[in-house]
């Protein structure tokens, strides 16, 4: 089973820096969770909220303001928001990355980048993750590079989002954890798709979805699995 730090290690460093990303890493997961966002001159961040009033000493949309902008505030009053490119560069030889595309068309920026990535040997394939609870944006990027590996995000149906993940081909299904029976986890592994579910944080409910034999599980305390 894949232990995977939610937004890093949401619990101890602020979510979605390079901080964070580093701490998951140390506690012993195998992967990490992040998000992002495609600011107003093109480049791709790590970054949560659509706006910058919760984080960061900011406000406002963050896609309305260049990258510029950006470096000069301070998530948490401390750490920089990273680019996409930061974060890879981060990851362990063996660690694996799921990024979620939050933000607006940050399909054909993800691509490339993660397109890069792979040429140049950093990366491959079965290291990278994109998931997404937008479909046009997983559209988007299933077509720009049909080999990777897609996941359908949903706190809303676990029905809807296998119908979804055929249509693209997708290699998971990412259900909130509430939506879990061992019925329908059976049923996305015998439609050969992987189930990685969010965000398990108790312990209790860490180890009750531990017994329905699903593929990951996103925490904010990643030490805990």
């Amino acid at each position: 089973m894949l232990k995977i730090g939610h937004r890093g290690a949401k619990a101890y460093i602020a979510e979605n820096t390079l901080e964070s990303i580093t701490k998951a890493f140390s506690l012993g997961v195998n992967a990490i969770e992040i998000d992002v966002h495609k600011c107003a001159t093109g480049e791709i961040v790590v970054f949560h909220d659509f706006t910058l009033n919760r984080m960061t000493n900011g406000n406002g949309e963050l896609a309305s303001f260049p990258f510029s902008y950006l470096k000069t505030l301070r998530v948490d009053n401390q750490f920089l928001i990273p680019t996409l490119q930061d974060v890879l560069d981060v990851i362990p030889d063996k660690g694996l990355i799921n990024i979620e595309l939050k933000g607006r068309s940050t399909a054909a920026g993800v691509a490339k980048i993660i397109g890069d990535y792979i040429k140049s040997g950093r990366l491959d394939n079965e290291q990278i993750i994109v998931s997404s609870f937008q479909k046009t944006e997983l559209q988007d990027i299933a077509k720009l590079n049909p080999e990777l590996q897609l996941a359908v995000l949903t706190q809303a149906s676990v029905t809807e989002a296998l119908s979804f993940a055929k249509e693209i081909n997708a290699f998971a299904i990412h259900p909130n954890y509430t939506l879990l029976t061992r019925a329908n986890v059976l049923k996305a592994k015998n439609l050969g798709l992987k189930v990685i579910t969010w965000t398990v944080n108790d312990p209790n409910d860490i180890e009750n979805i531990k017994d329905l034999e699903v593929d990951g599980i996103i925490s904010d305390y990643p030490d805990r699995l």
